[in-house]
């Protein structure tokens, strides 16, 4: 049974010894996420080598995703690296104090405009809300405020405000310089964190477009005015892809309401033909344990039941000490959970009219695949959009994406249900041909037997975007005509 949900891994110092990067590819990730907030320009590039060198060694097209820092709203530094907050004390939090002798009374922050931003009265959560302040008043730039939830605090935490409304732009002078380097490495994806509006990810997909890359914006959804229905569906539209930040998110608008807007945004990123991807620790545990917790399982199935694209880990590949374990969990967890009958129903645009003749052959591909005996579904694509359209169907019938594009096999390696297929066409427009080459590579790559059905869709003339417009049911092992 091929895994549908895709996993996305991220990479770091674990995955950078020996045989880790190796187990991961056996274990089965699909696309690896690079953390700008970590590491050099060199470290991403030596990286992303390696896994195109994979990639050709073991034959699976594994997708790259580049994750820009965004802002940093954080405080600065203590003396002695780190104070512990009682409740009910004051403390302050001052732009102009030394970022390098904090104490328990006060601490500096790298964050100019927060003086200008909050009021008397608004509630600060700082490291993901584990320490809560309410401020008291601003004097001179110095927000000074009263512990509310105290405990340890240590050297350059986040800050977030409740209920969001921190102005800080998406895009900093350091993620504009990382994009550059996006564009010497060439890859599949960028996330932009904390978008506050569409806007913020076209000016990203603009200067990507500037360097040359035309990779696939991620959007990751970590503001609470993200979430506002009218702002959401334009962060979405303006993405290819659209991440649910659970970390910064749950801090702005509160762990209870986290689910129930997990659960829209995927279901309005699937209806607006857009990938979805959750995130935060799926499985924390794992980073010290070898195998993942009750809560764990539970919130990756459920992710799976939404019709999430994709699952990342962050630091449990980064740093943890069982990133292939944790990999071979996530694995089982996803089969398991796809074998739901949920997992494969759909009433997605059932009584809608489609303006393209592509998008109405990649709906009566599902439609067919979904109602007949059929073994898998091939997508002969130039720029991946039929595959893209089949897969928001919800469905157990795999979809192979065939592309001698390899932007376009990278972009599919986060589409749920559709594995990317290296297929040079050479012009030929022999279809009876074309369909016996497609029929080669199901038997090598896939065990396609005799007597399996499968449909293929593609266009007339070969090598021209959006130019698919027939559909046709094949049988292993049959003769094969155009």
């Amino acid at each position: 049974m091929l895994r549908r949900t895709k996993i996305l891994a991220t990479l770091g110092p674990a995955t950078d010894k020996p045989g880790v990067l190796e187990g991961l590819f056996k274990a089965g990730i699909d696309v690896v996420r690079m953390n700008f907030s970590h590491g050099s320009a060199q470290d991403h590039i030596d990286r992303a080598n390696l896994i195109r060198e994979l990639g050709k060694k073991t034959g699976r097209r594994v997708g790259i995703l580049a994750d820009l820092q965004g802002p940093k709203i954080r405080i600065a530094r203590f003396k002695d690296t780190k104070v512990f907050l009682e409740e009910g004390q004051d403390f302050a939090l001052d732009i102009n104090f030394d970022p390098l002798l904090g104490d328990n009374t006060q601490v500096g922050i790298t964050y100019e405009p927060l003086a200008l931003e909050v009021v008397p009265g608004s509630r600060l959560l700082l490291d993901d809300g584990r320490i809560v302040l309410d401020v008291v008043n601003v004097v001179d730039m110095r927000v000074n405020c009263t512990v509310v939830v105290g405990g340890a605090l240590s050297n350059n935490k986040g800050i977030n405000l409740l209920g969001g409304g921190l102005s800080a732009a998406a895009l900093t002078e350091k993620d504009k310089e990382d994009i550059k380097t996006v564009a010497l490495m060439n890859c599949d994806y960028v996330a932009i964190s904390f978008p506050r509006c569409a806007e913020d990810l076209n000016e990203a997909r603009r200067l990507l477009q500037a360097e040359g890359c035309y990779a696939g914006i991620v959007s990751k959804v970590e503001r609470a005015e993200a979430i506002v229905p009218e702002v959401m569906d334009e962060i979405i539209l303006a993405s290819d892809a659209v991440m649910v930040a659970r970390g910064d998110l749950g801090v702005e608008i509160g762990d209870a309401n986290l689910p129930a807007v997990q659960k829209q945004l995927i279901k309005r990123a699937r209806e607006l033909n857009r990938v979805a991807i959750t995130a935060t620790q799926m499985m924390e545990s794992m980073i010290e344990n070898p195998i993942p917790t009750r809560a764990e399982v539970f919130d990756v199935a459920n992710a799976v039941y939404d019709g999430t694209d994709a699952i990342m880990l962050s630091a449990e590949t980064a740093s943890g000490n069982y990133p292939i374990k944790a990999v071979e969990a996530m694995v089982r967890i996803c089969l398991e959970a796809e074998k739901q009958a949920v997992v494969r129903e759909s009433d997605h645009r059932i009584s809608d009219q489609f303006q393209r003749v592509d998008e109405a052959i990649a709906m009566s591909a599902m439609y067919l695949a979904n109602h007949t005996k059929i073994k898998g579904i091939v997508s002969l694509t130039e720029s991946g959009s039929t595959p893209l359209w089949m897969s928001r169907i919800s469905s157990g019938i795999p979809i192979f994406a065939f592309s001698s594009q390899e932007k376009t096999l990278g972009k599919v390696t986060l589409y749920r249900g559709v594995f990317p297929v290296h297929h040079e066409l050479d012009g030929n427009n022999d279809h009876a041909e074309v369909n016996r080459s497609v029929v080669a590579k199901l038997r090598k790559w896939y065990k396609a037997a005799d007597g399996d059905k499968y449909i293929i869709t593609k266009g007339d003339l070969t090598g021209v975007e959006g130019g698919t417009n027939a559909l046709k049911v094949i049988v292993i092992g049959q003769g094969l005509t155009p």
